[in-house]
Parts: C-alpha cells; structure tokens; sequence
C-alpha cells in the first residue's frame, strides 16, 4: 500500500478519562506507524488554537473510514443520555454520523466501524450503530492479528475471499477452465506477480511471472493458490522469458500440491515445457519457479537455488488454467 493509496481514517471518541485517551493513542498509533492507515485523531492537533467543530466536520467529510471507539461516556453522548453541555465533542461528531446512517444506511455501515478496544463492552457501542445486529471490531489485541477484521473491512480484503464461480454443468458440456490467476494467492514470494509474458515467441496475456530485482538465495520465487479441492487439472506453458536480460538462463519450475511435489521441468530458450498435472482433491497448489546454481535433489527440501554469478531469474508460467 503506497502512501496515496492509504484510505483516510478518523477517529470518533470520548475523553472518558486520561487512561482511556491514553489506549486510544496508543491504538491510533498502532494503526498508523505499523498499519501505514492515514489516522486522523485530535490528539495529535493540539499545537495551535481550533476550531474544533469546524475541524471535526472537516476531517469527517473527508474520512474514507470512522472509527467509533466504545466507551461508557461515548455511549451516553452518541444516545442523548448526557447532559448537552459534556462531551460536546462526542456529541458532535456522534450527530454527524447519525445523520450519515439516516440518509445512507447501506454507505454509513460500511464507513463507520465501532471498535471495542482490550478491556471495552460491546454494550458501549451506541445504539444507532446496532451493536448486536450488524459487525463490530473487537480487539482483544493491538497486533497484526488483533486488527486483520478491522483491517478487512477497511480494505475490503477479507481473509477469506470467495472463489470465482466455475461454469455450471448440466451433464451436457465438458468442464471449462479457469485462470489461475483468477483463484486467491494465499502468499507470493517477492518478485511474482500477475501479467503478460512472452515465452519462445507466444505472449501469454495472464501470465505468473518471476522478476526479482535481486537473487533469492534463501528459496525459491513461488506463490501458493487456493484450489479448495475443487478442481481436477492444472496445465500451462513454462519457460525463460523471452525479453530476460539473460536468455541464456536455465529455469527449473516444480509443482507441489498440499506440501507433496508432482512434477519438475527444467527449460531454457527457446524451450519450454508444457505442464499438465492432476490435481483433483488439491487444496493448495503451489508453483516454484528458479534459476538453479548448484545441483540438489529435485524433490529435497534443502534445494539451493542462488543464480550462477548473481544473476536473477526471469521465469514465467505462460496462462495458467485449472479445470
């Protein structure tokens, strides 16, 4: 996520007490430093004289997201259950978002996250964010793992995202593939990505291609597709890219599926290998592409794949398809 693309977070709270603003800070930073979320809390302008409702209504309306953080006093504020001279601020900010859920409902619950931190209730989320019908964020901890729900939402990733839908047979057609790279990439090693490759003079449009900017002496280049079991076939066209600095280069590609490895094919310019493995009953589909160095057991777990001379792999699997 560069720094253009971080979406704008506020956050809407009361000062119930200085130990509470004090975990809010705490989390608001967590969010920002480690997450790279642009946070917007009050805390943080309190250099120079504001007009605070002029502030608030500001950086609301351009907020991409709202934290309401849960608290015993927010809650009393955002409900109208405290007098209207306490926690002006709260109640402030508490009406806009109010007003939000009332002309929008659909885009208001999608923007406006409650958040319950470590040692909060669910009880003080205020009514009008309908606690116990619709989500909310508990965070038991302030960690990667503490957040990945609320981080979820914000950049609507979930943590399990839903496969694409294959062709629907009626016991009249034969099974369609499907792009592989259309299936969710559980984890990718630096260097892969997604895109056109020319292989032995054929351009490939939905391609995996390795380019590291480096050699990976430590493994090799991989990414590892959710497959779920539900499909029968993996085939595609494997080989030296045909722009690679180096076209010299031997690449070497091997197939694991759920930890066991299946096939293995070394090419070189000029030849590829052509790919076509079973996979039926598979959950994970790995592919490892590299550059190999020095000799190892094609099927070993210590396989030592730093490039002759330093020099990177550029490696591609040319339309990768499952069926």
């Amino acid at each position: 996520m560069t720094e253009a693309e971080a979406p704008k977070v506020f956050f809407s709270y009361s000062h119930d007490s200085e130990e509470h603003k004090a975990q809010v800070r705490r989390f608001a930073t967590f969010l920002r430093s480690r997450i790279g979320l642009e946070v917007v809390l009050d805390q943080w302008y309190d250099g120079s004289r504001i007009d605070w409702s002029l502030w608030a209504t500001r950086h609301l309306k351009a907020a991409d997201f709202v934290i309401a953080v849960a608290s015993p006093l927010y809650r009393a504020r955002a409900d109208g259950d405290a007098p209207p001279d306490e926690g002006r601020g709260a109640q402030y900010e508490s009406a806009m978002l109010r007003n939000k859920m009332t002309k929008d409902m659909e885009d208001g619950t999608r923007r406006i996250l409650p958040v319950v931190l470590p040692g909060g209730s669910i009880d003080d989320i205020p009514a009008f964010l309908n606690p116990y019908s619709m989500t909310r964020y508990e965070i038991t901890q302030v960690t990667d793992e503490g957040v990945e729900d609320l981080l979820a939402a914000i950049t609507g990733r979930g943590k399990h995202p839903m496969p694409p839908r294959g062709r629907w047979l009626d016991g009249t057609a034969d099974p369609q593939p499907i792009l592989a790279n259309e299936l969710p990439w559980t984890c990718a090693s630096q260097g892969v990505r997604r895109g056109a490759a020319a292989i032995d003079d054929v351009t490939y449009e939905h391609s995996i291609v390795l380019r590291p900017a480096t050699p990976t002496p430590t493994g090799p280049g991989f990414v590892e597709l959710d497959l779920g079991g539900h499909y029968r076939r993996f085939t595609t066209v494997a080989g030296v890219l045909d722009d690679a600095r180096d076209p010299f280069q031997v690449g070497r590609f091997r197939v694991v599926l759920d930890g066991t490895p299946r096939s293995e094919h070394e090419v070189a310019a000029g030849k590829p290998a052509t790919i076509d493995v079973d996979v039926t009953g598979a959950r994970v589909l790995r592919l490892e592409m590299s550059r190999p160095g020095v000799s190892a057991s094609p099927f070993g777990s210590s396989a030592v794949v730093v490039a002759r001379r330093g020099r990177p792999p550029e490696l591609g699997l040319g339309d990768p398809t499952v069926t």
